[in-house]
């Protein structure tokens, strides 16, 4: 089996279960750090010549991360092209198994069960927090309606201003942001790259929370570890 992953959080997955089969990955997958396979382009800019030239059996791919165009042409150029849809913790679980059977996984990973096992031990929250949660500045956008990383922190206690927004990711001036008065503004590290230097500052007065975006976007083996350490970081921010 040779497969090509046009996601991170797949690619993390696939080389957690079965590593041998991957043959080509973004330039955007990360993890594990010690990946060495070839490199296809972006997400949004995929080499389709070069992922041609790497005869994959499967190409795994994401409505959300993956442009229809790119997943055409390989279609048309005869290559399988798995589509995953990930909007909540429980969709991700089902894809994940679907995707790693479909690599070649023989069984049903452990890392895949610890995970399930983490969320599915989840203890009630005792009070619940409201947030903003944006993506991207220049300009400002945040989690909107029907995200996977909304359902991430609906599940940790965190109820985000915009979830029944009209759009996935809307564009908010940082004014109305502000204006909304969340308990706590949630920043993660991807894909925008808020640091503390660079996002707090838009928010005075307001308790802002940095964490991790492959915690709270990814699904793969992060997800085991996302609920402790993300309610670590919110809980440490409303302190």
């Amino acid at each position: 089996m040779r497969v090509v992953s046009l996601v991170p959080s797949l690619t993390e997955a696939v080389a957690a279960t079965v590593p041998a089969a991957l043959a080509g990955v973004t330039d955007w997958c990360t993890h594990p750090a010690d990946l060495d396979v070839t490199r296809i382009g972006g997400t949004k800019n995929p080499k389709v010549d070069r992922i041609l030239a790497l005869a994959p059996d499967l190409v795994i791919a994401n409505e959300e991360e993956n442009r229809v165009p790119d997943l055409e042409a390989l279609r048309a150029a005869g290559v399988e092209v798995l589509v995953t849809e990930v909007r909540d913790v429980p969709q991700a679980f089902r894809e994940l198994a679907r995707v790693l059977e479909a690599c070649g996984a023989g069984a049903r990973p452990r890392w895949l069960d610890e995970a399930e096992q983490a969320w599915s031990a989840l203890p009630l929250p005792e009070h619940r927090t409201t947030a903003v949660v944006p993506i991207w500045r220049r300009p400002w956008m945040v989690l909107g309606r029907d995200t996977f990383a909304g359902d991430v922190l609906t599940r940790l206690g965190v109820d985000h201003l915009y979830a029944t927004h009209a759009e996935r990711y809307p564009r908010v001036p940082v004014e109305d942001l502000r204006a909304a008065a969340p308990d706590v503004v949630v920043l993660p590290d991807e894909p925008y790259l808020f640091t503390p230097d660079d996002g707090p500052e838009a928010f005075p007065g307001l308790p802002c929370a940095l964490v991790s975006g492959r915690l709270l976007t990814w699904y793969g083996p992060s997800l085991a570890e996302a609920p402790r350490v993300l309610g670590e970081a919110l809980r440490a921010a409303r302190r």
